[in-house]
């Protein structure tokens, strides 16, 4: 099964220091959308994997994370695009729960959903806490340089990044690579 978990904010869509309350706040990232139909043309299946501490706080409610999760999979859909699941914490930070990334709890939730390990699976994400949360359970960690990631621009990576973090410039980006390693990988096994 070839299987890709992205985070959401800021690697899918926009990210924004006020949280993305609604349906209304939530856009996609340039190129984000076509990615992931990129993705889904190519046979893998794609998971989100995301702190929504807006839930804890109190800023929104499940009614409106799935409004924004119904837009993310109708404007997907028109792309010829899919996810195949979206995994959540809803904790605030303050809450010491085993979910929340940088913590492996999401992660640990999707392999058990697939029923596979998860060594060498990509993940995908715009911040260290992002990657963390997949490599402890042997994730292969990919930053876009968008959302938080946009900082890190031309600038080496700090000891919090695994140390195997790839970089790409966006999703689109880390995409394309991931899809050149898959053919490479295929003709070099003809």
């Amino acid at each position: 099964m070839k299987l890709v978990i992205l985070d959401r904010d800021g690697t899918i869509n926009e990210d924004s220091m006020d949280f993305i309350k609604s349906a209304d706040e939530w856009k996609p990232l340039p190129g984000a959308l076509e990615a992931i139909a990129r993705l889904t043309h190519a046979g893998w299946h794609v998971v989100v994997a995301s702190n929504q501490s807006g839930l804890g706080r109190g800023l929104f409610d499940v009614g409106a994370l799935n409004a924004m999760h119904s837009k993310l999979h109708k404007l997907l859909a028109a792309v010829g695009g899919r996810v195949d699941a979206i995994f959540y914490c809803p904790h605030a930070p303050d809450q010491a729960c085993h979910c929340r990334k940088p913590a492996s709890g999401l992660f640990t939730q999707i392999g058990e959903r697939y029923g596979i390990d998860l060594k060498g699976v990509p993940t995908v994400g715009d911040s260290a806490r992002d990657l963390v949360a997949g490599a402890a359970l042997g994730c292969e960690p990919h930053l876009v340089l968008t959302g938080k990631g946009a900082t890190l621009r031309g600038r080496p990576l700090s000891d919090a990044f695994p140390v195997d973090t790839q970089t790409h410039d966006n999703l689109l980006a880390c995409v394309e690579a991931l899809l050149s390693r898959d053919v490479a990988l295929s003709s070099s096994r003809n």
